[in-house]
């Protein structure tokens, strides 16, 4: 009976996963999708609680209590731009679980192998005790690589929170000997791995989860600030098939469909991404991108600046628009002042439209959510591919706290970081206005023709300060 409702639990689990999953492809229907992937996990963990090998009732629900507090205080206290690394230290966590998880199915196999009584034995272990040596390897390999990504996830992921919270150098920085160091970390957990299904012990374990600990470390730090949001992409996916492998192991349907939605959700996103950027999804496993490959072309020209007169007054006389947001744009907050400036201009008759770098801000989808919680109507808000050929009919394009999405170095210059990422080619419009703090360089390091074009006009200071001095400016 226990079993029965458990696996029937799960599996209406993990339809509602599914079309949690479905509904976040849309802005439309991702407030519902949001609530399908709450129910799901709710009734996931109750099924566990009342389902086979269920106690610790007490532990359980003081931990369950403390993750939800924990979890309801970061989700009411983290600002939009500290989502990126949030979601990379939850992926730490995911990777670190399938660690310990690992381990701990290890220690049973043991407690299985010494039981004179199997009665004495808990359910996993009584059950363990039953297989034979051919499924006991098989448990061993799938434990094995369970631990393997789960460890690559940890380090990676804690490495790519660092860097998008600034407290890691978001340059690409490879130890001496490359990607050599990485192929013999691989080849020795390869080693372990045979070691291990031969033997059974705990060493060759032990070694893998360093070696593998190193491969996270060492991958993530071999990749640039500007490849980031694919980094996050990706990790998402190794966090998956970590849950999956250990689902194996476990014997957890559940955490085996979950897994791999996430893996393969996670993995896709990221093939999209680097198709975007002009990467290849190989390079990205193996942390081969981040770097110029030899002298970048020099910058000739000079920013000039505008202040809020001049672009109202262009504003006024436009008759098409189109805003760029990126990660400033987050970081000022200023998300709610631009939707008001896109409604004045709509009520004018003005056509007003947002294009959407895929790679904008430090995590897929990171504008779309800002401008949603906004209010901006999602058919305005536009993709890269969908409204690239516009720019040149266009009166002013607006550039918010963005960098790389905008960069003509990705055509022109071979040698950049980013040479080949399709860009906004926004210096085609009539007018460029960027808003911007300061004459850096940006997150990547990267310095943008964009600013230096006789079309482009640099408009100085916090955006959301910028955007409210623009405000009383547009006329009724």
């Amino acid at each position: 009976m226990a079993f029965g409702f458990t696996t029937a639990a799960y599996v209406v689990a993990a339809v509602l996963f599914i079309l949690s999953l479905g509904g976040l492809s849309g802005q439309e229907s991702a407030k519902r999708a949001v609530w399908y992937g709450i129910a799901g996990m709710a009734l996931a963990i109750f099924a566990t609680l009342i389902g086979p090998g269920s106690g610790l009732w007490l532990l359980s629900l003081v931990l369950i209590a403390g993750g939800g507090v924990i979890g309801y205080l970061l989700a009411t206290r983290v600002q939009m731009t500290q989502m990126p690394e949030l979601v990379a230290a939850m992926h730490s966590l995911v990777g670190l679980a399938a660690v310990f998880v690992g381990f701990i199915a290890h220690l049973e196999i043991g407690n299985a192998a010494a039981a004179a009584n199997t009665d004495e034995l808990g359910v996993f272990a009584a059950l363990i005790a039953k297989k034979s040596a051919v499924e006991i390897n098989i448990l061993r390999v799938e434990l094995f690589l369970g631990i393997f990504i789960g460890a690559v996830t940890f380090t990676g992921s804690v490495i790519a929170y660092g860097k998008l919270a600034g407290r890691v150098d978001s340059k690409a920085v490879k130890l001496p000997g490359g990607h050599l160091l990485n192929i013999a970390a691989a080849v020795v957990s390869v080693l372990c791995l045979i070691w291990y299904v031969q033997s059974g012990g705990i060493l060759p374990l032990v070694l893998m989860t360093c070696a593998a600990l190193f491969i996270g470390y060492h991958l993530i730090m071999g990749i640039g600030g500007a490849d980031m949001p694919v980094v996050v992409s990706m990790l998402n996916s190794y966090s998956g098939w970590a849950a999956a492998a250990i689902g194996f192991s476990l014997g957890n349907d559940l955490l085996i469909v979950v897994g791999a939605l996430v893996g393969s959700s996670g993995a896709i996103l990221s093939y999209i991404m680097c198709k975007a950027m002009n990467r290849s999804f190989i390079s990205v496993i193996l942390g081969g991108f981040g770097g110029p490959t030899g002298e970048q072309m020099a910058v000739e020209g000079e920013q000039v600046a505008i202040d809020a007169d001049g672009v109202a007054a262009a504003l006024n006389e436009a008759e098409s628009v189109i805003i760029i947001p990126g990660y400033g744009m987050a970081v000022a907050q200023a998300q709610q002042s631009v939707s008001e400036l896109v409604r004045k201009l709509r009520a004018k008759g003005k056509l007003v439209r947002f294009a959407i770098h895929p790679v904008a801000g430090r995590l897929p989808g990171h504008m779309n959510v800002l401008l949603a919680e906004a209010k901006v109507p999602y058919d305005i808000v536009l993709e890269m591919d969908e409204i690239n050929d516009d720019f040149p009919q266009t009166d002013v394009a607006i550039v918010i706290g963005s960098n790389d999405i905008v960069n003509p170095a990705a055509q022109d210059d071979p040698n950049s970081p980013i040479a080949g990422m399709p860009v906004l080619e926004c210096w085609k419009a009539t007018q460029v206005f960027v808003s911007k703090r300061g004459q850096g360089t940006g997150y990547s390091g990267i310095e943008n023709p964009l600013f230096f074009k006789e079309n482009t006009r640099m408009f100085y200071g916090d955006a959301k300060a910028s955007i409210d001095a623009l405000l009383p400016k547009i006329l009724g």
